[in-house]
């Protein structure tokens, strides 16, 4: 085979599309059974944080009635599926792969369904490979049930009791909603994500991330692309913490602390039952509320202006000084916490590689998604060209440009 692409998600997709339209003949293994990438793993009641008329993938984007609605998630899958077929996708599901070692010719890929050998290969299986679980999680008592949230499903799954949530992401705040929703006790572990705005402006937040990510270099705006990154750990950071649940909403992290919420800092250490909160709330919910006013809304007005277009008035920050007052260790018989939800995000795993061209953070070495060993490319991470390189609305983007290297080659 020419090219073997490594998985068939939205990234290996989206590769797909691309290398049929320059003539590269192809196939795209995919580990799961069938079709839908990783939506398939998230909870029952998950919807898309980004609006549906981000569903741009090249081919494909979204046609529908509903552009400022948000896809539950089995319509995500649905989409997917059908996106495939139009393209025409050649995808070989149930076939895991274990290994790529490099030959002479290309590459040898060892798989569940027998060996392949390729010119080239595409490692498009995204940036949510591993679920990430903190190292102290082995501390707490063997009667705490422990999910991850990639395990998550629904909260029938919990048992009677408080539940500790631990990470403020975008998973974290919602699930925190849902359970909040049918009555459950909830404690809070509160990280550094950033909370912002659902609307800015009269439109969506990701219109504006959409806008600037493709056209801001235009106008010397370059704040959501690779290269003005503070440091390569900065590919890891937090989404903005916002929902598409219930026509998507804005959530803030003291409104959930009024109704109920205990909020806690960050979780640094647990003994048997007793656990470690950093005393730093205040600071922390400071940073959460003034990162979006501080990063994007420059970005975001700058480009208004810059580009020419009318919009309303940005409205002011919010001002709430409202502060729980929750101690810093806590005892988690004596709060009645009987399952701990691990909301704290995951980690690249590319140990199918036997080649070295990984860096510190096991992120691929490369430019643009050509990787340092020749026929060897990535798509689909996070952060890989710019901030829209892992979502539906971006990846096309750097899978055209590798596909047209690769048939370059």
């Amino acid at each position: 085979m020419d090219t073997l692409v490594v998985g068939a998600g939205q990234a290996g997709l989206a590769t797909s599309y691309w290398l049929s339209q320059t003539g590269v003949e192809h196939l795209l293994l995919e580990r799961r059974p069938a079709l839908g990438g990783a939506w398939q793993d998230r909870w029952d009641a998950f919807v898309l944080n980004t609006p549906n008329f981000s569903l741009a993938l090249p081919g494909g984007s979204y046609d529908g009635p509903v552009p400022e609605a948000f896809m539950p998630r089995a319509d995500v899958v649905d989409y997917m599926r059908h996106y495939a077929e139009t393209i025409g996708a050649p995808v070989r599901t149930a076939t895991d792969v274990s290994r790529i070692v490099p030959t002479d010719g290309g590459f040898n890929v060892d798989t569940t369904q027998g060996s392949w050998q390729a010119r080239n290969v595409v490692l498009a299986t995204g940036g949510y490979q591993k679920p990430k679980i903190p190292a102290l999680s082995a501390k707490l008592p063997g009667h705490i049930l422990q999910l991850h949230t990639d395990g998550y499903r629904n909260p029938e799954q919990l048992p009677d009791g408080a539940v500790l949530i631990v990470g403020t992401g975008q998973s974290g705040g919602q699930i925190a909603e849902e359970l909040l929703a049918v009555g459950r006790e909830i404690h809070l572990a509160v990280s550094t994500c950033p909370e912002a705005p659902r609307r800015y402006r009269g439109q969506d937040l990701l219109f504006w991330m959409m806008q600037v990510a493709q056209f801001g270099p235009e106008y010397g705006l370059n704040g959501l692309t690779a290269g003005q990154l503070p440091s390569p750990a900065a590919r890891f950071m937090c989404n903005p913490l916002v929902s598409g649940a219930d026509g998507g909403h804005d959530i803030h992290l003291r409104d959930l602390g009024r109704r109920g919420v205990r909020l806690h800092g960050h979780l640094e250490a647990a003994d048997d039952g007793e656990l470690v909160f950093s005393d730093d709330l205040r600071e922390r919910l400071g940073v959460v509320e003034r990162t979006f006013y501080q990063r994007m809304r420059p970005m975001f007005d700058a480009y208004i202006a810059a580009a020419g277009l009318s919009a309303p008035e940005a409205e002011p920050p919010r001002k709430d000084d409202w502060l729980p007052s929750e101690p810093a260790r806590l005892n988690l018989d004596a709060a009645n916490i009987t399952s701990v939800l691990w909301a704290t995000g995951y980690r690249l795993d590319f140990s199918i590689l036997d080649i070295p061209v990984l860096d510190e953070w096991n992120y691929p070495r490369h430019q643009r998604g050509v990787t340092e060993h020749p026929g060897l490319y990535a798509v689909g991470l996070p952060w890989l060209t710019g901030h829209g390189s892992s979502i539906m609305a971006g990846v096309g983007r750097d899978a055209k440009y590798i596909a047209e290297h690769i048939a370059a080659r």
